[in-house]
């Protein structure tokens, strides 16, 4: 039997084991080794084996974060307003010039100022009227004097008839203070109607409103001598009604009819007046090619004749997608959207467009409304790439 002996560090023998001893710990010392090995074989396999599942999801986590978010919308369809849009000027619906319409003078008081309301009749202007006061003097004692002359007339011939019974006075005499008494009641007709022509002529020595109104203008002053022909004194926009002359394009005066609905913003304001077209010109100016609409506007201070307005001329309604101003794209020849399919890869889809405003853009045909359209980013975006789209929040 062998034995092997111990040693201790300062070589001095400690004990010694036998051969069983040492077979049984070289036994222990090569399963310790080989379970070692089986664990370390184990956890090479284990890494190695979730290597390509790794690679691959770290692989498809760097192209999920390429594919660039863009934010989508469906629009869907609604019931949208065709709009004209135009400009023009500002006036009185009816606007009346008022001057001199009698023999005139030198004016003596003016009574109205612009922006002054006035009825019919009333007095803008009076006119010295010394001479025809006396000639109105004249004329009224002229009267006095006829109708003297008739009084004398019918007396005598009262007598005269008197005295027929008895015989003093013969048939041809009563004939004759007949005639006498008519021309003297002639006489005073005569004069009665002198004297009211001279009244009329003094009376239209005032310058009068036609109609009530609203004052535009005033270009007479006190001291000034007018005449029938010294022009337009006052003018006057009857009822106060003003209109807009909308400048429209002839293609669009096919869209708009008498009785539609209208909002006039006037510059410099942000007030919007509703207004209705009266009339539509029947005519198209050869230079301009447009055509001009009037629209009746109530009064309001704001609504200055002579101003410059921009209009809003409602042409009917449609159903159509309304897109905002940033989904829609142009090459310069035509509008497009980018539309996202099921794939999510964006897809060109050319449009046509309709009437434009601050709500967006009508889309008349190219799309139904049921699509993801992009919404801001297309000008980045090339057709046929993926994207990772992301719908937007409805407004409310």
């Amino acid at each position: 039997m062998n034995y092997e002996s111990r040693f201790s560090e300062n070589g001095e023998a400690v004990g010694a084991l036998s051969d069983e001893d040492a077979r049984r710990k070289r036994r222990r010392t090569v399963i310790a080794a080989a379970l070692g090995c089986a664990a370390i074989i184990g956890t090479a396999g284990y890494f190695f084996s979730g290597g390509d599942e790794k690679a691959a999801g770290s692989a498809a986590a760097s192209a999920d974060k390429s594919m660039p978010v863009v934010t989508v919308m469906v629009p869907g369809t609604q019931e949208i307003s065709r709009i004209v849009s135009a400009t023009g000027s500002l006036a009185a619906r009816r606007e009346m010039p008022v001057g001199s319409v009698g023999e005139g003078g030198m004016v003596t008081n003016v009574l109205v100022e612009p922006g002054a309301w006035v009825r019919k009749g009333q007095v803008l202007a009076t006119v010295e009227r010394s001479v025809q006061t006396q000639q109105l003097q004249q004329l009224s004692a002229q009267i006095n004097v006829a109708r003297a002359d008739a009084r004398l007339a019918q007396a005598e011939l009262d007598r005269a008839q008197a005295l027929v019974a008895r015989g003093f006075v013969s048939k041809a005499d009563i004939d004759r203070k007949a005639a006498t008494r008519d021309s003297a009641d002639a006489r005073v007709r005569v004069a009665e109607a002198s004297l009211a022509e001279a009244r009329a002529r003094t009376g239209r020595l005032d310058i009068r409103a036609p109609e009530a109104g609203l004052v535009l203008t005033r270009d007479v002053e006190p001291g000034q001598v007018v005449s029938g022909g010294s022009g337009v004194l006052f003018r006057l926009a009857l009822g106060g009604e003003m209109e807009l002359r909308a400048e429209v394009a002839e293609s669009d005066l096919q869209n708009i009819r008498v009785g539609g609905t209208a909002n006039v913003t006037p510059v410099g304001t942000n007030l919007t007046f509703p207004g209705k077209i009266w009339q539509i010109s029947p005519v198209v100016n050869p230079t301009s090619r447009q055509g001009v609409a009037r629209i009746l506007l109530g009064y309001d201070k704001a609504l200055r004749p002579g101003g410059f307005a921009s209009v809003n001329i409602v042409s009917g309604t449609a159903v159509a997608p309304l897109l905002p101003e940033s989904a829609v794209l142009s090459d310069g020849k035509i509008n497009y959207v980018y539309v996202v399919d099921a794939g999510d890869k964006v897809v060109r889809r050319d449009v046509q467009v309709g009437q434009v405003a601050d709500a967006g853009v009508s889309v008349l045909s190219g799309i139904s409304g049921n699509e993801r359209i992009v919404l801001s980013a297309g000008a980045f975006l090339n057709p046929g790439e993926k994207i990772k789209p992301v719908l937007a929040k409805k407004q409310k």
